[in-house]
């Protein structure tokens, strides 16, 4: 008789979380090798990152398919520019306080958006988006419809000097891109990781195994909404400024975000990372050719879609289903034991 063992880790997934971990370790030291314009640039993939990895959470995990997520981007921006400007809150304080108000106003927002499925609650989530859009701007002491600056004592209030203000925004932008892509990490592993699995694979089934399928899913949803409000707080911390337009983009918070998670892979972990990757190259790389840029977007999120319908991870992962993010749990066989 064979005895058997289940395991997550691979030796594949060992070595990647070493790489990882020495990875981080060279990117948290980039403020004493890397120039100004690189930290910005660090500290935008990481905050793109961290918004995929959410969008995907929600949508690849969770079955809940949202074009309304820069409803939380931009009350994250708002509620961190009025806890600094009118509570007198520390920056460093206001960030976490936004992320907690967004998650207390997307408890109801799901009690309501719930009662939709599939399209109607994909519309229903840009619906929402589009009246926090509206009531933001009829706030005129945060601006109005021009919006308005962060006052420059709130932005002294992190640093004196503008290179320490740039390392430190970088440091948040780097903390919490591993504490989204870590707290992701740690919900899928976890029992309700494991029923978030079961409601994607088959929702019937699930249901009949006893899963709280609403709950479940409703947990997810405020767990994305506070911590994309965390984000949205991050962004305009960085751009120092924030209007009603910008603050709720959806071709800058919702499609871009969409567009890299369909690239990298949908439905797993390491896809919203690779995907994150390629679209910022890709920027880099064409955006002074104007429309050239945007025709190669198209180009190749068609080609992904056609040729590799699991993303760029999926090619990658191929058949042997390779994971960097140990989840899966294997089957092994220790000894061969006498009849």
């Amino acid at each position: 008789m064979r005895d058997l063992s289940v395991s997550r880790s691979t030796p594949a997934s060992t070595l990647a979380m070493a790489a990882l971990g020495a990875a981080l370790l060279v990117m948290f030291a980039a403020p004493w090798w890397a120039g100004r314009a690189e930290l910005r640039l660090f500290g935008e993939i990481f905050l793109y990152m961290s918004l995929a990895t959410l969008w995907n959470f929600l949508a690849g995990y969770a079955g809940l398919v949202s074009v309304g997520q820069q409803a939380y981007v931009g009350l994250g921006g708002y509620m961190f520019f009025a806890a600094t400007m009118f509570w007198g809150l520390n920056p460093l304080l206001a960030l976490p306080v936004a992320a907690l108000i967004g998650a207390a106003i997307s408890a109801p927002v799901a009690a309501l958006i719930f009662r939709l499925r599939g399209a109607y609650f994909a519309i229903g989530t840009w619906v929402v988006a589009e009246v926090f859009l509206l009531t933001f701007a009829q706030v005129t002491s945060l601006g109005g419809g021009s919006g308005t600056s962060l006052p420059v004592g709130v932005v002294k209030g992190l640093s004196e000097s503008r290179d320490g203000r740039e390392a430190l925004i970088y440091w948040l932008a780097l903390g919490i891109a591993v504490l989204v892509v870590g707290a992701v990490f740690a919900f899928l592993r976890s029992r309700r990781g494991v029923a978030l699995t079961a409601i994607r694979d088959n929702e019937l089934a699930a249901k009949s195994l006893g899963i709280d399928i609403w709950w479940t899913k409703f947990t997810v949803y405020v767990v994305t909404a506070g911590l994309t409000t965390l984000v949205g707080g991050l962004i305009f911390l960085q751009k120092l400024r924030i209007s009603p337009d910008a603050a709720f983009s959806v071709n800058d918070w919702t499609a871009v975000v969409i567009f890299i998670v369909v690239i990298g892979g949908i439905g797993t972990l390491e896809g919203p990372i690779l995907g994150t990757l390629v679209y910022f190259a890709l920027r880099e790389t064409l955006a002074d050719y104007g429309t050239i840029y945007l025709i190669a977007l198209g180009v190749v999120a068609i080609a992904v879609m056609l040729f590799a319908p699991k993303g760029l991870w999926g090619l990658i992962r191929g058949h042997r289903g390779t994971e960097l993010f140990p989840l899966s749990r294997r089957v092994r066989g220790l000894t061969e034991k006498g009849q």
